[in-house]
C-alpha cells in the first residue's frame, strides 16, 4: 500500500441533503432550495471553515439537469461547481440522489443508456471547468435503500410492492455502465461507493431458523458492492477495481430486528445483539480490503453530541487498529425536514434551521453548541489516533485505485 497523499482534503467532510426523489404521495422533492443551500452556498462554505471541513458531499439532480431526455442545463451545477473553486472546498459529487427524471423509472429500456449519458456529460462539464482536480464521484447513492423503498415499500418511483431485487439488479446495471462510461472519458476519476450499514439480528429467544434468516438478511447489504466489483452478477459487467473507495451510512436506527420492524436502541445497550460501529466497518472493510469512509452519520434532536462523541470514539479506535478509514461526512450538516412532511424539520444538523421559516423562506442557519463541542473533540481524538506512530497512519494514506485483481496500483 503506498503512503502518498489523502484523495481528500479533510477528514472530516460535511454532506449536504441534495435529494430530488419523488416523495410518497408522488411528489418532487428538492432539497438543496428547500434547505436553502443554493442559495447561501457561499455562507454554508464560509462556515466549514471553523472546523477545518473541506470536504463536501453534492449532488447533481438528474430530476433537474435532464430537462429532456439527453438534454442538460448546468447552470446550477456551474454555479455550485465555482463555488468549491472560490472556497477553496472538494466538492464530492452525486449523479443520482434518488431522484430520475420525471416519467423514468429504472424498469424503463431508456434508464441505463441516458443515465450513461448523463454520466458522460457531466464528468465532460466538470473536466471544462476543473481539468485537474481529483474527481471523486457516486454513481447512485444508497442503491441499496433506495431499490427497497421504491421496489418493496412503495415509497418512491417505481412505487412497487416485492420487487427490490428487480430494482437493485436495474439501478446496478445503469451504476456499472456508468462507470465505465466515465472512466473511459477519465481513467483516474475515482468511484465512492455510498451504502447502509446495517445490522440485521434475530428476535429475542430466536429459533435456529430466526438465526439463520437474520444473518442472510445481514449478508444483503453487500449485495450491490458484490454486484459492482464483479463477484455476484457477473454479467453486468462489474469488475474488481469498480469497488474502488466504500463509503457506509450509519444512523441511530441502523441495526435492525427481522419481521419485527423494531430496532435495537444505540443509547445504554446490553443487548447481546447489539454490534459497535467499530466492528461493523470492519466486518465490511475485511470482506473487500478496500478503503473506507462513514459516508453519512447523525442523530435528530437532543442526542446529537452523544452521536458525535460515539463516532469519534470509533473512528479513532478503527485508525489505531489500522484500518483505513478515510474519512467521516457528518450529513446533514445543515437542517433539513423530512421528505413526506416538509413542515417537519429533523433538527439533526451541525447547524438548525429555527422555526418559523423567515418570509423569503431562507432557513437560518444557528449553530448547536453541544453538537459542535463534541464534533471538536472528536476531531482531536481522530488526530490523535492518526499521530499515534508511524504503523498508524491509515487516516492519512492515499489508497489508490485497485487494478483488476482488487491489488493496489
Amino acid at each position: 500500500m503506498n503512503n502518498t497523499a489523502n484523495p481528500f482534503q479533510s477528514f472530516w467532510m460535511a454532506g449536504y441533503e441534495c435529494s430530488d426523489k419523488l416523495d410518497a404521495r408522488r411528489q418532487r422533492v428538492d432539497f438543496i432550495n428547500i434547505t436553502g443551500h443554493l442559495q447561501l452556498i457561499n455562507q454554508d462554505y464560509e462556515d466549514l471553515k471553523a472546523f477545518h471541513i473541506k470536504t463536501v458531499r453534492e449532488g447533481i439532480r438528474w430530476s433537474f439537469v435532464e430537462t429532456a431526455p439527453y438534454q442538460y442545463d448546468w447552470r446550477t451545477v456551474e454555479v455550485m461547481i465555482e463555488a468549491g473553486r472560490r472556497h477553496q472546498i472538494q466538492q464530492l459529487w452525486d449523479i443520482c440522489h434518488f431522484g430520475y427524471p420525471d416519467g423514468l423509472t429504472p424498469f424503463d429500456a431508456e434508464f441505463t443508456p441516458r443515465f450513461v449519458a448523463i454520466c458522460r456529460a457531466f464528468v465532460q462539464l466538470y473536466r471544462r471547468i476543473r481539468p485537474d482536480d481529483v474527481l471523486i464521484v457516486t454513481p447512485i447513492n444508497e442503491v441499496s435503500f433506495i431499490s427497497w423503498l421504491g421496489g418493496e415499500t412503495g415509497g418512491t418511483s417505481p412505487y412497487c410492492f416485492k420487487q427490490g431485487w428487480e430494482v437493485k439488479y436495474a439501478l446496478m446495471r445503469a451504476y456499472i455502465q456508468g462507470v465505465a462510461a466515465m472512466q473511459a472519458i477519465d481513467p483516474n476519476i475515482r468511484i465512492m461507493t455510498t451504502e447502509p450499514l446495517v445490522n440485521m439480528v434475530p428476535p429475542a429467544n430466536a429459533t435456529e431458523q430466526d438465526i439463520a434468516d437474520a444473518q442472510y438478511a445481514h449478508s444483503l447489504q453487500y449485495q450491490t458492492v458484490d454486484m459492482l466489483s464483479g463477484r455476484m452478477c457477473p454479467e453486468l459487467g462489474g469488475k474488481p477495481e469498480y469497488a474502488d473507495i466504500l463509503g457506509f451510512n450509519y444512523y441511530y436506527n441502523n441495526q435492525w430486528i427481522i419481521n419485527d420492524g423494531g430496532f435495537l436502541p444505540w443509547i445504554d445497550n446490553d443487548d447481546k445483539r447489539w454490534r459497535p460501529l467499530r466492528d461493523l466497518l470492519t466486518e465490511a472493510y475485511q470482506r473487500y480490503n478496500r478503503p473506507i469512509v462513514i459516508t453519512e452519520t447523525s442523530h435528530s434532536g437532543e442526542d446529537r453530541h452523544h452521536w458525535m462523541n460515539m463516532i469519534g470514539e470509533h473512528s479513532a479506535a478503527l485508525l489505531a487498529h489500522d484500518i483505513p478509514l478515510l474519512g467521516v461526512c457528518l450529513y446533514p450538516i445543515i437542517d433539513r425536514p423530512d421528505w413526506n412532511d416538509l413542515s417537519d424539520w429533523h433538527h439533526s444538523g451541525l447547524w438548525d434551521a429555527p422555526l418559523p421559516l423567515p418570509d423569503n423562506g431562507l432557513p437560518e442557519r444557528v449553530l448547536n453548541q453541544a453538537y459542535a463541542t463534541a464534533l471538536l473533540n472528536a476531531q482531536v481524538r481522530v488526530s490523535q489516533a492518526q499521530k499515534t506512530d508511524g504503523h498508524h497512519q491509515a487516516g492519512n494514506k492515499f489508497i489508490q485505485p485497485a487494478s483488476s485483481n482488487g491489488e493496489v496500483l
